[in-house]
């Protein structure tokens, strides 16, 4: 039997005392305590913890269902009659009584599960029916809790002759009730019930009052904030660096050592366990530690370590091994009273905590959702030793199982016991045991915000059995992508907007992208979002062209930002080109470093499915070398402290990625007005010049032709040639112009760097840097205008494009009118149209939930482009204006939420497979019918 398992069925027969100080008290414990019998705090008080399996136990007619209707609410309680009638429609029909019990056991089992109180009401008198319900309570991890109603034979008797359809029921069935009843009172404890209560008579049976009793790991009541330290192995002396580190004043006694640390603002430390062993001064650790804990200033959970100390101390039968008999020699050296202080603290430690309204839960050695707040032997040794694969490693040890690789749930998980080199996120778990004793570093999390902060090692105290490293994925190694991570129906977990669902068929359709024409998924990080658009304008065109209307305008953009709660926006130029996502790292030893790409590439230019950009790679890692620069000379590299960039761009012409495009829908279209209507107007002119009156229908040609010019007009402006062309009358001899000439590329935002996301950067202060990288290019090439010999310049032609932008109060009319003028311009000379955002970026309302990102107002000559030639007639517009935009506003919210969980993932360094399992969403999320002109 392995230490694990020898826990288990320890810890399921030792009686536990109620734990003092502040994390709990009064409360019952957890499974993890030998049943048996206890006093109660008043003769008519019954404690029932708040997650149980209330089993109520009685003769016929011994008043179960009053009881349990004047004491529990009635979706609490499961009765054997009402069961009983819904599989025969007679709930007093004995022969149903196999199928009712089926039904009964079912319900009880999913409320359970859900984490609710159950009441069974029903006989319960034979032990083959409590096992049953026992066995039920422990499937579910739930303490089961009896309750006796001891009520005389002759009371029972007379209610069953008072009621209609139990007056012919024999005295014999409620004397074997008795009879059964009389022999399992002596017993039921060691059926496996956490609490016996038996309410002896009628009268105390009516006087008795229920108290329902909050779970010891349940503080959910206590929000921090928290900071939480992982292992620790008797490291005393780094431990008071670290906690000083976080602000904590340290208390010493007479002779000089710590017994106690408080926080001035207030702040709680939590210790995840193993205290002892390996270290040089396991028992000063447990002085300060307990002594926080009696204060009130710490919550501290119990590690291995301590377990096994804690059964030596009570003179159980361990191996000294693991660093014991280095606590055990420093112990021999204190008092009695100590090492009984000692004993006492470990025996009253909670295996795990829910805290924090149960957003965050602290446990030893991790711990899947559905043991959270649970009570039973199995959730303490889960707590205490995680779990097994049954394989060991080269040197002998266990390989864990990666329970955190399968975490879904909603509270973040924080816990220890595996040393790895560095804690990093997974799944919203963390592992703090950064090996301090072996050489490593003490690390704790700063709760809620989310920061981490650590000590270096004295010096190494321990060798360690096998070098540090990440045993489950969460750092940058992992491992490697698998089919299973996106095939058929997904929810990811994000920390922005939950649980996003993608369903199987959009799956489907993302991995057929992904998988035939995507890049190397190393260099795919990222995705950008739909964007939403802007709610339908009615606002009309005036002076020329008055007497037709807007289908977008700035207004309703304002508008809906201002509804938000939002008082400030950017509004930035819409470039007309393809969206672009740029890495560029510092150089290929950083793309090698970071992301594991061969040699030869340094970053990776990609559209916003995920296709490369060109072809050929060439021109691809020129944009790459040019935006390299500019950092460099930009000072962006040092500022940022990276070794990489993640751009959010626009890569101009649009006929760059869209030729195809181009030529089927929009080329095609235009060619062919221009062939039909000159012969049709000559013709039409023709029959008017003899007297034919053909006035209506030419002036309704001449009105198409001019809308089919303005179509021809409208695409033409994002059309141009590029590339490398030999200037004009030179021979075969002269180098062709810059083969980057023509392109243009227009960052807006800088996603992410090395360690941080930055997609809650404010858009001004995004801008100011984009702004410093245009600059940084335009200064290269002025100097080699001028004759500096810099080779990065000379004969280039400029390749970064500023963002045009303007703040707007949405609260104050004149700028609201001054955003709408300047949109007015912008698309009048030819412009797409602006994007709407929030200037503080990453923003929610005031119900929690998050705002828009952006908002696309279209210029109303673009949207010809979209909508067709004649979409501005009246008639076609009031159709037009018709647009159902709520689906592609939840879109547009969903795939931003992902994109935001793929940056942070990629920031906190985990896996490849993990930040590729937000990507690959995003992806599967385009594939939802929308459409396409929204």
């Amino acid at each position: 039997m392995t230490d694990a398992d020898r826990t288990q069925y320890e810890h399921e027969d030792e009686k536990q005392r109620p734990h003092e100080g502040p994390q709990g008290s009064g409360r019952e414990r957890e499974g993890d305590i030998r049943p048996g019998p206890r006093p109660e705090r008043s003769p008519r008080t019954l404690a029932v913890p708040d997650l149980s399996l209330v089993v109520l136990i009685g003769a016929t007619g011994s008043g179960k269902s009053t009881f349990a209707a004047r004491h529990f609410r009635p979706t609490e309680v499961l009765s054997s009659d009402f069961c009983r009638g819904l599989v025969s429609d007679d709930e007093n029909d004995q022969s149903a009584s196999g199928d009712a019990f089926d039904v009964l056991h079912f319900i009880a089992g999913k409320r359970l599960a859900a984490g609710r109180l159950t009441v069974v009401d029903a006989t319960n008198v034979q032990p083959e029916a409590r096992a049953q319900l026992v066995r039920l309570a422990r499937e579910h991890d739930v303490l089961p809790v009896a309750i006796v109603l001891d009520i005389p034979e002759h009371v029972c008797a007379a209610r069953n002759a008072a009621r209609a359809d139990r007056a012919g029921l024999p005295r014999r069935v409620i004397q074997r009730h008795q009879r059964e009843l009389r022999r399992s009172l002596r017993h039921l404890e060691r059926e496996g019930f956490r609490k016996v209560h038996i309410l002896r008579g009628q009268e105390e049976a009516e006087a008795a009052e229920i108290v329902t009793e909050r779970r010891f790991n349940d503080l959910r009541h206590l929000g921090g904030p928290f900071d939480i330290i992982g292992d620790i192995h008797g490291c005393r002396s780094e431990l008071e660096s670290l906690l000083g580190r976080l602000g904590y004043a340290l208390e010493r006694d007479a002779l000089g050592r710590p017994v106690d640390a408080a926080h001035p603002e207030g702040r709680t430390a939590v210790f995840v366990g193993d205290l002892v062993d390996r270290g040089p001064d396991s028992p000063g650790v447990l002085r300060l530690v307990m002594g926080m804990v009696g204060a009130g200033h710490a919550l501290c959970v119990p590690g291995n370590h301590e377990n096994k100390l804690g059964r030596y101390l009570k003179g159980r039968k361990v191996q000294h091994t693991h660093g014991l008999a280095e606590t055990v020699e420093q112990l021999e050296k204190e008092d009695d009273s100590f090492r009984a202080e000692v004993a006492e603290f470990i025996q009253g430690l909670v295996s795990h905590y829910v805290l924090d309204g149960g957003g965050l839960v602290v446990c030893h050695a991790g711990l899947p959702e559905k043991y959270h707040g649970r009570t039973s032997g199995r959730v303490r040794s889960f707590a205490l030793y995680g779990d097994t694969t049954g394989e060991t490693d080269e040197f002998g040890l266990p390989v864990r199982y990666p329970w955190a690789e399968d975490y879904r749930g909603r509270a973040a998980v924080v816990y220890g016991h595996t040393p790895t080199p560095r804690a990093t996120w997974l799944n919203n778990t963390i592992c703090l045991d950064t090996g301090c004793v072996f050489g490593g570093t003490m690390t704790a999390l700063r709760w809620p915000e989310r920061e981490l902060v650590d000590v270096p090692a004295e010096k190494v105290w321990y060798e360690p059995a096998k070098p540090l490293a990440t045993e489950a994925p969460g750092g940058a190694d992992g491992r490697p992508l698998d089919l299973n991570d996106v095939a058929g129906r997904r929810i990811v977990e994000t920390r922005h907007m939950g649980r996003l669902a993608v369903r199987e068929e959009n799956a489907a359709a993302a991995l057929e992208v992904m998988s035939r024409f995507a890049i190397d998924p190393r260099l795919l990080p990222y995705l950008p979002p739909t964007m939403a658009p802007c709610a339908t304008s009615k606002e009309e065109v005036r002076g020329e062209g008055a007497g037709e209307g807007f289908l977008e305008h700035p207004a309703e953009a304002f508008a809906a930002y201002r509804a938000d709660g939002v008082r400030e926006v950017v509004c930035e130029e819409k470039h007309m080109g393809s969206r672009a996502v740029v890495l560029v790292c510092r150089d290929e030893a950083a793309a090698r470093e970071r992301f594991g790409v061969p040699e030869g590439i340094s970053g990776a230019l990609y559209t916003r499915t995920g296709r490369p950009f060109f072809d050929d790679p060439e021109p691809a890692e020129r944009i790459l070398q040019r935006v390299r620069e500019c950092a460099e000379r930009a000072g962006l590299w040092a500022e940022l402290e990276t070794d990489w960039l993640l751009l959010d761009a626009e890569l101009m012409p649009w006929s760059l990625k869209a030729t195809g495009l181009l030529r089927k829908q929009y080329a095609a279209v235009g060619a062919a007005s221009a062939g039909v209507f000159p012969g049709a107007l000559g013709a039409l002119e023709a029959a008017a010049a003899r007297g034919v009156e053909v006035s209506a229908l030419l002036g309704r040609q001449r009105d198409r032709a001019s809308d089919a010019a303005a179509f021809t007009e409208a695409y033409r402006r994002y059309c141009w040639r590029v590339g490398a062309e030999r200037p004009a009358g030179a021979g075969t001899a002269e180098p062709p112009t810059d083969e980057l000439a023509g392109i243009r590329l227009a960052p807006f935002q800088i996603l992410a760097v090395q360690g941080r996301s930055l997609a809650g950067l404010p858009h001004t202060e995004q801008l100011a840097m984009i702004d410093r990288l245009v600059e940084a290019e335009a200064a290269t090439e002025a100097r080699a205008a001028a004759g500096d010999q810099d080779p990065a310049g000379g004969g280039r032609t400029a390749l970064l494009a500023p963002t045009r932008r303007l703040v707007v109060d949405t609260t104050d009319e004149a700028s609201v009118a001054a955003g709408i003028a300047w949109w007015l311009d912008l698309t009048a000379d030819g412009g797409e149209g602006m994007v709407v955002k929030p200037l503080d970026a990453l923003v929610r309302g005031a119900d929690g939930r998050l705002i828009q990102p952006g908002i696309k107002c279209r210029g109303r000559e673009y949207l010809r482009i979209i909508y067709g030639p004649e979409y501005t007639r009246p008639e076609n517009l009031r159709r037009l204006r018709v647009r159902h935009l709520g689906h592609k506003r939840s879109l547009a919210l969903r795939e931003y939420a992902l994109g935001l969980e793929a940056l942070d993932r990629l920031a906190d360094g985990e896996p490849l497979w993990r930040v590729h399992e937000a990507v690959f969403a995003v992806l599967a999320l385009e594939s939802e019918p929308v459409d396409p002109r929204l």
